[in-house]
């Protein structure tokens, strides 16, 4: 009679919690519906303090704090169920939750990863699909962006290299009075004294006088030379 008494108890007790679950989750749904997630997330607490194990007030958990923008908060609801006996669509919709909180955090590739998951288990979700699309869409954009930079910061390591590098060898030898030849010892350029000058000019000179005389001689010979006939 103790133990049928007992059993009755723990029974009623059961029943009880599952029955304050099922308020709790209903409260927090209508709430949810209003966009008043911040109560609809105290409803759902509420219903994980009759069972903790609750699908739906975990699911509803997370999706309370998406709403609120609690991203990392809704992720780590979520990867705390267990997905163990729940059916297909129960799983894809956990997991397509878990690709928009991990979206909405930048991972995109981690969100990529999510979305294709939950097409496994629901590959006609079109609403997966779109975002799956939209994750692969940025990452390559950021990929692409990311390379872009990568090579603009390349550029500029040349570009500091160069000017860095000492001008033109030949520059600095045409420029240099002092440059050095291939023994390192110091060149200069021979200087003229002034005799040596002074006997060059006049080689010029009279080099251009020879020339002068030898251009009077030639016009005077075709001068006396007449091509034709007067008559």
């Amino acid at each position: 009679m103790k133990v049928f008494l007992m059993s009755t108890l723990m029974l009623t007790a059961v029943i009880s919690s599952a029955q304050s679950e099922r308020k709790f989750i209903r409260k927090g749904n209508h709430d949810y519906k209003k966009n008043d997630f911040v109560e609809s997330e105290i409803q759902y607490r509420n219903a994980l303090e009759q069972n903790s194990h609750s699908f739906k007030g975990q699911f509803n958990l997370a999706d309370a704090l998406y709403k609120q923008n609690k991203f990392n908060e809704s992720l780590e609801t979520l990867n705390n169920l267990n997905l163990t006996g729940l059916s297909n669509d129960q799983k894809a919709s956990v997991l397509h939750n878990k690709g928009n909180a991990l979206f909405k955090q930048n991972k995109l590739k981690e969100s990529i990863e999510a979305y294709k998951s939950a097409l496994k288990f629901n590959p006609n979700d079109k609403e997966t699909k779109y975002n799956l699309s939209e994750a692969i869409r940025l990452f390559q954009q950021q990929q692409q962006n990311q390379q872009d930079n990568n090579n603009k910061d390349k550029d500029k390591d040349k570009q500091n290299q160069n000017q860095n590098q000492p001008d033109n060898p030949k520059d600095e030898q045409n420029n240099n009075p002092d440059n050095r030849d291939s023994q390192g010892n110091n060149q200069q350029q021979p200087k003229l004294s002034k005799e040596d000058a002074e006997r060059i000019l006049e080689a010029i000179q009279n080099h251009e006088m020879q020339i002068q005389d030898r251009l009077k001689e030639e016009k005077a010979k075709q001068a006396k030379v007449r091509v034709g006939k007067n008559w």
